[in-house]
């Protein structure tokens, strides 16, 4: 299909960008009306990530022309592209941990009175935006203090503070509950209602297929085409975001395994946050945490992983497990796929391939010879699909999925897993990465390893989990087989606590 419109708001052409080793962007266009919601949409790598570095000014193409409301326009910098009207919230947040709410929403934008700061006015402009988005948390709470579903609403409130007429949203629903997504959504619509556009991209093809008017696919760099969302359906899209239309999530048909568990826990406890009690997982196994924003799925894998100081009871292989540090986990064969990969999974100056041998090695990664790196790191990352410019590019380059996968390709590099912990392990994925993840998930645990998968998407559960363990204000309060289990039922327990 191709775009009409006579008087777009924003037109990208013939966009070319190339980095060492690789074409990011092969001749891309992209059009975008005043008004509407325009869904970017590709698989991890692309290219909608470094397509809106060059809209917003972080990058500069190598070919191609960009009009913005029919003039010539090309941002130099990022604070050129927000003076001009471009406000992009990226998937990876730019917020300034340390600074306040209010403080990063008005950042280069204080209000002042001669030298001083305004700062009541400051907080009432800040408490304007995120009323706005439906935030309820303080203006003055430090970001670094935020979890990251508030951080992604601090963001999305910052691109509000700043008169945008083009505002881009780069997965913004990856760390949102469901009652905080739809605000988002009323936002977003108040938006367009003002004239103003906005570029969305996601994953989920729900949310897309909801808020979305058109959508512009592209694959391996190149636009594949532009699709009027209400004529076309979900399946469609997909086939053109992969090449071919394959079913990537159906319920697991994997047979249940047996035996003794690998991992007992009889409670993992810290006041106030989780209480969870008799969880067990086999050998082969991979059970399903599920669970609303805050119910406990991160906090026990951390506990479990000695990465919170919480009272952990539990045995593993039989024998008491004495794990008070993530140093003593990993040596006892844990590995966990942590929920934040910037600040906790990845050392985004360093390269793919360092980053790959890190767990593998007893010594600094930079140290790591480069052969040995690229000898050990090469089954994990060509097993899991990722895609870069080679094991010498450095991680930080790489697209939000491919750096999740990297995260998991250094402790199958390692080796030794017996206990896997996946912290929302698909967050950012695409459908076609998701499946390689999980595809590589099931290897391992065909092996022997037991698997704890905590995860948002409860059809992800349903079609990789053996069972499902939900969790409800800190405690598990029901185990389900999805192979016998509506999703429904599941889905009522997750929300309400209670089996119906």
């Amino acid at each position: 299909m191709t775009d009409t419109a006579e008087h777009p708001r924003l037109r990208m052409a013939g966009i070319v960008k190339r980095f060492p080793g690789t074409v990011a962007l092969d001749g891309v266009e992209l059009t975008v009306r005043p008004g509407e919601v325009h869904c970017l949409l590709g698989e991890n790598g692309a290219g909608k990530s470094t397509l809106m570095k060059i809209l917003s000014g972080s990058y500069q193409p190598d070919e191609g022309t960009i009009l913005l409301d029919g003039e010539p326009f090309r941002a130099a910098t990022p604070h050129a592209g927000l003076a001009a009207g471009i406000a992009v919230i990226y998937q990876e947040l730019d917020l300034l941990p340390d600074l306040t709410v209010a403080q990063n929403l008005l950042l280069g934008r204080t209000p002042r009175f001669g030298p001083f700061v305004r700062r009541s006015r400051r907080a009432r402009l800040a408490r304007e935006a995120l009323d706005r988005v439906g935030a309820r948390f303080s203006v003055t709470t430090p970001v670094r203090e935020l979890p990251i579903a508030a951080q992604q609403l601090t963001a999305i409130a910052k691109a509000l503070t700043a008169d945008a007429r083009v505002i881009v949203m780069d997965e913004p629903s990856a760390t949102l509950g469901e009652s905080e997504l739809l605000a988002v959504f009323d936002v977003i619509r108040s938006l367009t209602a003002e004239g103003r556009s906005v570029i969305f991209i996601s994953h989920r093809m729900d949310e897309v297929m909801e808020i979305g008017d058109r959508a512009t696919v592209l694959r391996d760099g190149r636009t594949v085409g532009v699709y009027d969302l209400a004529s076309t359906g979900p399946g469609e899209i997909v086939a053109a975001m992969i090449g071919e239309a394959r079913e990537l999530i159906r319920p697991t048909d994997h047979p249940a395994p047996e035996g003794e568990p690998l991992l007992s826990v009889d409670r993992v406890h810290l006041p106030g946050l989780i209480d969870v009690r008799d969880l067990e997982v086999r050998p082969g196994e991979i059970v399903g945490l599920a669970g609303l924003g805050g119910a406990g799925r991160t906090t026990l894998l951390r506990a479990l992983f000695g990465d919170l100081r919480a009272h952990v009871t539990a045995k593993l292989d039989g024998r008491p497990m004495r794990v008070g540090s993530p140093s003593a986990a990993v040596r006892a064969g844990f590995a966990l796929v942590p929920e934040s990969r910037k600040e906790q999974g990845l050392m985004l100056g360093l390269s793919v391939g360092r980053n790959a041998a890190i767990a593998a090695i007893g010594r600094p990664p930079w140290l790591l010879p480069g052969r040995l790196g690229r000898r050990l790191t090469r089954p994990a990352l060509t097993g899991l699909g990722i895609k870069s410019a080679g094991p010498d590019q450095l991680v930080g380059e790489l697209s939000g999925g491919n750096q999740q996968k990297v995260v998991l390709a250094k402790w199958i590099t390692r080796g030794g897993i017996r206990v896997l912990l996946l912290d929302e392990p698909t967050r950012g994925l695409d459908v076609g990465a998701k499946a390689d993840l999980y595809r590589q998930v099931r290897h391992l645990a065909d092996q022997g390893v037991a698997v704890l998968l905590a995860s948002s998407e409860l059809t992800e559960l349903t079609a990789n989990a053996d069972r499902i363990q939900v969790l409800y204000e800190g405690r598990n309060v029901a185990c389900f087989d999805p192979r016998v289990s509506p999703e429904n039922v599941i889905a009522h327990t997750v929300i309400t606590g209670a089996t119906p």
